[in-house]
């Protein structure tokens, strides 16, 4: 009976809460390379300045 409960508690917490916090440093991440990306290829542009 406890290992049934220990897989549930997996299964319904561990796991949900483990994807969100991965899915968030993954959007991090990409993010900032994104945005770093599109300064390095857009660098010289007078619209950079104005993205605040």
């Amino acid at each position: 009976m406890i290992p049934a409960l220990i897989l549930a508690f997996a299964l319904l917490v561990v796991l949900p809460v483990m994807f969100i916090i991965t899915g968030g440093v993954i959007a991090v991440v990409l993010g900032q390379s994104l945005a770093k990306e599109g300064e390095y290829l857009n660098e010289g542009s007078e619209l950079l300045d104005l993205n605040v």
